[in-house]
């Protein structure tokens, strides 16, 4: 992965977290998990420090997506990271699983802010475009992030439910509603 990242010049590598053995009671094997992912994630830390590069972990929902995932809330991907103690790990927070899992995304987003390295995005519940029919306020969001100094990448992982121009209009729609032209150089 640091090999593609380089050459890609990409600085972040999503860690992942693993899942939880079939047949398998999670909270039976959830200290042998931890254990496990913490000593993975120290070691992938050191490697990626030497490149320059930071790993992201992503908390998953273990409602609708992935049953068996072992990172589910940021909250546990915050304890996580503090026990590794590493600067160059970071959390990447998608805003589709913190919403099936906690909710209150204004507050999770102010709390865990010192840790993200990378946020993601998908309607909810259908996973689908931002300006889909759902549960989140994307404009209220993306300017939540802006009022808190967010200034990285907002990653679109959702299934757009046409093309990929067509599943790209929201965007043209909220640059034009913040008087940015289509393909502006902002990062707003």
């Amino acid at each position: 992965a640091v090999q593609y990242a380089r050459a890609v010049g990409c600085p972040r590598i999503h860690l992942m977290a693993g899942r939880v053995p079939l047949g398998t009671d999670r909270a039976a094997v959830a200290g042998e998990m931890e254990a496990t992912f913490i000593e993975n994630l120290r070691y992938a830390a050191d490697l990626l420090a030497q490149e320059d590069m930071f790993g992201l972990v992503e908390p998953i929902n273990n409602r609708i997506t992935d049953p068996r995932y072992f990172l589910n809330t940021p909250h546990q991907a915050a304890a996580i990271l503090e026990k590794v103690g590493r600067p160059n790990l970071k959390l990447q927070l998608d805003l589709f699983h913190c919403q099936i899992m906690d909710g209150n995304l204004s507050r999770n987003l102010e709390t865990y802010f010192p840790l993200i390295g990378h946020i993601q995005i998908a309607q909810v519940p259908g996973r689908h475009e931002p300006d889909s029919p759902g549960e989140l306020n994307f404009p209220y969001i993306f300017e939540f992030l802006e009022s808190l100094g967010y200034t990285g990448y907002v990653g679109c992982e959702y299934a757009p439910k046409g093309d990929t121009l067509e599943g790209l209009g929201w965007l043209r729609s909220y640059w034009e509603s913040r008087g940015l032209q289509h393909g502006g150089t902002s990062k707003a």
